[in-house]
């Protein structure tokens, strides 16, 4: 119960208040201490046992309307308990509000009590009561409250939105945004920060998403404040989208908006990403323009472009000037600099600074050495990581997941699957559980070796152990039931991504696009595409690219440029992969002519070929017997700078053979 002043009528005996727990011994006990000032002795209490008691033998009612007219008649029974509580203040009612939703055997009476409260003039206002029931819910019961409610104000909206996000129900929160607008009630700028805050910080948004979401406030007509503003160039940049992220940074400060330095910390890391470092230096310089001091993230960010780049000098000045700037140095920035000197082959420079790090009192951890095998690992020098992990008992730290899952990548992107799943088996040894990237990685792996069904195997192991499948995963397993062509399976396994709740990404419906292609089901790769566009999602270059090729693998060049007409409709620059597929197209259809007036407009759009396309060209005109005309082509491709390969090499050959054996006849 909570201890609080009595209400104005007698309070409830003893006796009526242990008789009430023991007659409803199902419901919790529900007390909280305050310290509301009221002129009645504080240590006095209210009882709400009887309140609950009543509720729960009360037959459930509909939410009332937005402006009810005052009921005809009340039971003089439920008219006196509603007076004994008449002197409740209304964060109390909260509080009792919160408590009974938290738990599934209470949360009918919570919504007892917002309509009861609201009948009686209680407790306001219903939109009020509404939303705290709502965001106190936990996120596996929010379908048991969406009938009790009938949104009719952004406030409860808001609250629906980031319960459906906490569920990893994007996809209801974007049509909650939808119904907004259908109902005449504008989406404030609250309910997109709502949304963008509420995804899942440990891994990046889908690009297409976070434009989608943009595209939608975009309609309202609506100005972003200034925490919107931040919020939205934060998720662009964390989606690895660092141009719409400038672009609305520009727009921003056109604006008078002033932006948080964590905004441009998390645009300076994404620039760091994509290897700009230029640019990333210039918003690290805008921080003092701002008077916002930089702290270690935003060292660190920019640390990281140095690193991504290679310029090991430019990484060690950056951490110099740290140190003179009173700026201290986490586990982070030391990672960062043990994984330039890593990559530059300079392992006793690392040694030196890991030293370093025990002097300053940043002790080396797993994730330390985690990069230092992330550099072997894509330096291919896999062989290595037994001496890391060597070095890493020596220095009495164990590995931890992130470690484990660098090894297992590692093992797999060089076809080592036998190592792969003995560290996946000391990882469990360890007593550390995988979690989604550890299992994506290992199924990955399998599948890329071409053993699809011990990936299926680890796919179901994966559930039976109660890690759930992100998009991720089933992408994974649609490119391998795919390239199988098990396509009963894979309408399955979209069922159950549906199922979950799990949205769509471009990564998705281009693996679908391309599986589809390649074994000549045109027709649902071309639904993929319509039902991508409908969703309010821009089909990839890849995902066009995937079309083109597959329709150029079957000899279909008429298919393969509508789909170039509608790529360059959709206002998409096309890439030299995308020519050279329209190349192979023409070649494939014997229609040489074509082939070379594709090469014509690459040139006029100033799109430089490359040896494939040169290559293609050669493989075009011996299909149609011209090979008189290969050696000229060949030619070619040196003048402009490209350097044969051994293919190309291969087909000049050919073809002068089949020159000298016609002159021979």
């Amino acid at each position: 119960m909570f201890l609080l002043p009595p209400p104005p009528s007698p309070p409830f005996t003893p006796a009526t208040i242990i008789s009430t727990r023991s007659r409803h011994h199902h419901l919790p006990a529900i007390s909280a201490t305050t310290s509301i000032s009221d002129p009645l002795p504080s240590s006095r209490r209210y009882d709400f046992g009887p309140l609950l008691h009543f509720l729960s033998t009360q037959p459930s009612r509909p939410p009332p309307p937005p402006d009810p007219s005052p009921p005809s008649h009340l039971d003089p029974t439920e008219l006196r308990l509603a007076e004994s509580y008449r002197a409740v203040p209304a964060p109390l009612w909260h509080s009792l509000l919160k408590s009974l939703a938290s738990d599934p055997s209470t949360l009918p009476s919570a919504a007892a009590l917002v309509p009861w409260l609201h009948r009686h003039r209680l407790c306001f206002s219903l939109d009020l009561l509404y939303s705290i029931l709502i965001h106190s819910l936990p996120s596996s019961l929010l379908p048991s409250l969406l009938p009790l409610a009938n949104p009719s104000s952004p406030l409860i909206f808001n609250a629906l939105i980031s319960s459906s996000v906490r569920a990893r129900d994007i996809p209801s929160a974007l049509r909650l945004l939808s119904r907004m607008r259908s109902l005449s009630l504008l989406p404030d700028p609250v309910s997109y920060s709502l949304l963008l805050r509420s995804l899942p910080a440990h891994l990046p948004p889908d690009p297409s998403l976070i434009h989608r979401i943009f595209h939608d406030f975009l309609s309202t007509s609506a100005e972003p404040d200034a925490a919107l503003a931040n919020d939205f160039i934060t998720a662009f940049a964390r989606a690895g989208d660092p141009d719409a992220a400038l672009s609305l940074l520009a727009s921003s400060q056109a604006a008078g908006l002033t932006p948080r330095a964590a905004t441009l910390v998390a645009l300076i890391s994404s620039l760091a990403s994509a290897a700009r470092t230029l640019e990333a230096e210039a918003l690290f310089s805008e921080l003092h323009l701002h008077n916002l001091a930089p702290r270690t993230r935003a060292y660190n960010a920019l640390l990281k472009a140095y690193v991504k780049a290679g310029a090991l000098q430019d990484a060690e000045l950056m951490f110099d000037e740290m140190t003179r700037n009173g700026v201290s140095p986490d586990e982070r920035t030391y990672s960062l600099l043990i994984d330039a000197y890593t990559q530059a082959g300079r392992w006793e420079s690392a040694r030196i600074l890991m030293k370093e790090m025990e002097m300053n009192e940043v002790k080396p951890n797993s994730y330390v050495f985690g990069r230092i095998l992330a550099s072997f690992r894509d330096r291919g020098d896999w062989q290595k990581s037994f001496s890391v992990l060597k070095e890493m008992k020596s220095n009495g730290i164990r590995p931890d997941r992130h470690f484990y899952n660098v090894m297992i990548d590692m093992f797999g992107k060089y076809n080592c699957l036998h190592h792969a799943m003995d560290a996946f088996n000391q990882m469990r040894a360890d007593g550390i559980e995988p979690d989604v990237v550890t299992w994506n990685t290992l199924i990955d792996g399998h599948c890329k070796a071409g053993r699809h069904d011990k990936a299926m195997e680890l796919f179901e192991d994966m559930q039976t152990s109660g890690c759930t499948p992100c998009i991720t995963t089933f992408n994974i397993m649609i490119n391998s039931l795919g390239e199988q062509e098990k396509w009963e399976e894979l309408e399955e396994l979209l069922q159950r991504l549906k199922e979950q709740r799990l949205m769509l990404n471009v990564v998705t419906y281009t693996t679908l696009v391309d599986v589809y292609g390649k074994s000549g089901r045109f027709k649902e790769a071309i639904q993929c595409l319509e039902e991508m566009r409908s969703g309010g999602m821009k089909p990839s270059p890849t995902m066009y690219h995937a079309l083109v090729n597959a329709y150029a693998q079957k000899g279909l060049s008429d298919q393969a440029i509508n789909v170039f007409r509608v790529m360059r409709g959709d206002g998409i620059k096309p890439s030299v992969l995308v020519f050279n597929s329209l190349i192979n197209a023409f070649g494939e259809d014997r229609r040489d002519a074509e082939a070379f007036a594709v090469l014509d407009f690459m040139r006029e759009n100033d799109v430089k070929p490359d040896v494939v396309t040169y290559t293609t060209l050669m493989k075009a005109l011996i299909r149609v017997e011209k090979y008189e005309k290969v050696p000229a082509v060949y030619e070619e491709m040196i003048l402009s700078g490209c350097t044969p390969d051994r293919k190309a090499r291969a087909m000049l050959r050919s073809a002068l053979r089949y020159v000298k054996q016609t002159l021979d006849s």
